[in-house]
């Protein structure tokens, strides 16, 4: 598997590349998100989410696992944390192979349940404004995705 990485230097710079992101995405698509706490997920997620159009405003669903956002395409934004040590199903195929797209926070957990066709994302930390952003595309149509937004 291919890996791209990209290293931003301000969380703007983060979510900029999100909000291209998005707009190359399509119903169905699933987006991975691992990370360590603090390394920028959800910052990452609000870019996915200003590039769907989408007003509300983002917060981590920590303790309600799976939120729900409406813009161009509808958002599944879901932190599957506190499944670690888990194998239970919430429905996960119904997000997956739905009319919006997936985004998973902590994706590792739910290994079993994910689609093989995604776009594997790790943000790493790297001091405290700096961040690398690793793309591993997992399928010819994210290979391309990726392509566009490294290379542009």
């Amino acid at each position: 598997m291919r890996k791209y990485d990209m290293k931003t230097s301000t969380a703007e710079e983060t979510i900029k590349i999100a909000v291209r992101l998005a707009s190359l995405l399509e119903a169905g698509d699933v987006i991975t998100l691992e990370g360590d706490l603090g390394a920028g997920k959800t910052t990452f997620t609000k870019g996915i989410a200003a590039g769907l159009g989408i007003k509300r405003t983002l917060s981590s669903p920590t303790f309600t696992i799976i939120k729900e956002y409406e813009g161009r395409l509808p958002l599944y934004h879901m932190d599957v944390y506190r499944l670690e040590n888990s194998d239970e199903d919430i429905g996960f195929d119904e997000y997956f192979h739905g009319n919006g797209i997936a985004v998973v926070e902590w994706a590792q957990f739910i290994e079993e349940f994910l689609p093989p066709i995604r776009l594997n994302i790790t943000i790493k930390y790297v001091d405290e404004h700096s961040r690398v952003i690793e793309f591993k595309p997992l399928g010819e149509r994210f290979e391309h995705i990726v392509k566009t937004i490294v290379f542009g």
